[in-house]
């Protein structure tokens, strides 16, 4: 199934008192990037976070935000009163000698190194690790949902411009056998015009070479086949599963090469006007690709 390579997707959890709470959302990128924020404490597993991203996402710029919010009663930092005790020791003569007015600032004291310590959180987390990688995984299973869908809407309107490439192509293909033949008979015509004006004379086989140079330049059988064939391929690419967008998006460049022969090798004002069409088709698929995983 085609998948789009934006999209976005959340979802958060209680887990033992720790609530948990993710957002994950992609961009187009021609590869593979990620992005990861999270809390201090789940630094540690950062490297495991992108492995379950990689396991959804092939291609595009991911970008995710994990916040983590522990309960109340262990949220709080611990004050060290050993240490506090210390301090206050050390200070209280130092107050009392140089400045009987001096007062101790509790809040000071407080951001004296060692005077309160983090929560110890290890344990609490280790203990809703699998949860929080649960809730990782909703979010990502959500991001892909949406990716998904855009996916079904992209493939739908890719097939549609094949369709039309198709469509613009049998007119290519019904007026080339029309060039040689509208070509010989515009050269007869002017050579007749010349002769009755008697400035000129011409040999018949001289200008049957003419007419052949001509149309072994202007045939565009090959091109045609090819371009057929690639429109077939791409239709088939579409359908695969997993990620196809580099493929689709080299097809769609051969596409457009094979377009632009046709164009230029082709001296007919009703293929060239069927060719405008084939390539606005395709540069609509091109542009389509670049959001495809």
């Amino acid at each position: 199934m085609l998948r789009s390579m934006t999209g976005f997707g959340s979802a958060a959890g209680h887990i033992n008192g720790v609530e948990y709470a993710v957002e994950v959302r992609s961009v187009n990128n021609r590869y593979f990037k990620s992005s990861i924020k999270l809390p201090e404490a789940l630094w540690g597993t950062e490297t495991e976070v992108e492995q379950h991203i990689r396991q959804h996402v092939r291609r595009g710029t991911v970008t995710m935000s994990l916040q983590m919010r522990l309960p109340d009663e262990r949220a709080a930092s611990c004050i060290n009163t050993t240490v506090l005790s210390s301090y206050l020791d050390q200070l209280r003569p130092i107050g009392v000698e140089a400045n009987p007015m001096l007062r101790i600032d509790l809040a000071t004291l407080l951001g004296m190194p060692g005077v309160c310590e983090p929560p110890s959180v290890e344990e609490l987390l280790e203990s809703t690790r699998q949860g929080m990688f649960d809730v990782i995984e909703q979010a990502l299973a959500a991001l892909v949902a949406m990716r998904t869908k855009e996916g079904s809407a992209l493939r739908d309107d890719l097939l549609g411009q094949c369709a039309a490439v198709q469509e613009h192509l049998a007119v290519v293909q019904q007026a080339a056998p029309r060039i040689v033949l509208d070509y010989q008979e515009r050269l007869t015509q002017r050579i007749t015009d010349l002769l009755r004006a008697g400035k000129v004379a011409i040999d018949q086989d001289q200008l049957a070479r003419e007419v052949a140079v001509f149309a072994d330049r202007s045939d565009v059988a090959e091109e045609i086949s090819r371009l057929t064939h690639h429109v077939e391929q791409f239709r088939q690419t579409v359908e695969k599963a997993g990620p196809t967008g580099r493929k689709l998006d080299f097809i769609a460049q051969e596409m457009l090469r094979e377009a632009n022969t046709i164009a230029s090798k082709a001296n007919s004002s009703a293929v060239a006007a069927a060719v405008v069409e084939i390539k606005t088709a395709i540069d609509r698929i091109k542009e389509q690709v670049q959001n495809v995983e």
